[in-house]
């Protein structure tokens, strides 16, 4: 008599962690984020609630940003939803009010990786969070300005730093450490953006197929409107 014991590990696209893949090979990797990609399942963990794997779908995808997402990941650990850059933020918020001690998260990958997009995110998740924390309306109305001014301010420095490529649309050609600076209740009382490397050779020289920063096109948008005077340009 012969006994075969088989022992099933969990695939990929319903664990959404690559670590616990049977096949932890080049082949094993791409097979299984090529699947959840194929699912519209663009984020996957690297052990779970430690490093989170984005691959940009180039499309919009329905409710992946939506209010109610954002909810469901509220006072959650990360095991208990989806892999989502919203699972990021929600731990680090909650590692700053435990261990009130700074927290930072590292936005990195190629062009067109989507880094702008998903720190854009995890500023939209943390400053929402925030912001429904506060108690006292008096409070929440002061921090709630300030939430307005730093998404907004994304906007500009896009204007100036960001610019189309042959790869990426919407390519951040400079560096940015964005800091929000919260008191001990866990309400922010404002924040930093600090520039760097900005590509300024793209202002006389951009590569061919390429464009110069977006606010020169913004400018003579605004002209062939007839805002010569406003925006100053002759």
């Amino acid at each position: 008599i012969q006994a075969k014991l088989t022992i099933a590990m969990p695939r990929l696209d319903t664990t959404g962690d690559l670590v616990l893949l049977t096949n932890i090979s080049e082949d094993g990797i791409v097979s299984g984020l090529q699947s959840r990609y194929k699912s519209d399942k663009i984020y996957t963990w690297i052990g779970t609630g430690q490093v989170l794997l984005c691959v940009n779908p180039f499309k919009m995808i329905n409710k992946l940003y939506s209010p109610a997402t954002l909810k469901t990941y509220m006072n959650r650990r990360p095991y208990e939803n989806p892999p989502h850059v919203y699972a990021i933020a929600e731990k680090a918020y909650k590692d700053l009010q435990e261990t009130h001690k700074p927290q930072c998260v590292l936005v990195s990958g190629e062009s067109g990786a989507g880094k702008t997009e998903n720190a854009k995110r995890l500023m939209e998740y943390i400053t929402n969070v925030a912001s429904s924390s506060d108690l006292k309306s008096a409070k929440s109305s002061a921090s709630s300005s300030i939430k307005d001014k730093i998404l907004r301010s994304n906007v500009l420095l896009e204007s100036f730093g960001n610019a189309k490529t042959l790869r990426n649309d919407n390519s951040s050609r400079f560096g940015k450490l964005m800091e929000i600076l919260f008191d001990y209740g866990g309400s922010i009382v404002g924040g930093r953006v600090t520039s760097y490397l900005l590509e300024k050779i793209r202002v006389t020289q951009p590569k061919e197929g390429e464009r110069n920063f977006h606010i020169f096109y913004q400018l003579c948008e605004a002209c062939s409107r007839g805002e010569y005077q406003e925006v100053r340009v002759v």
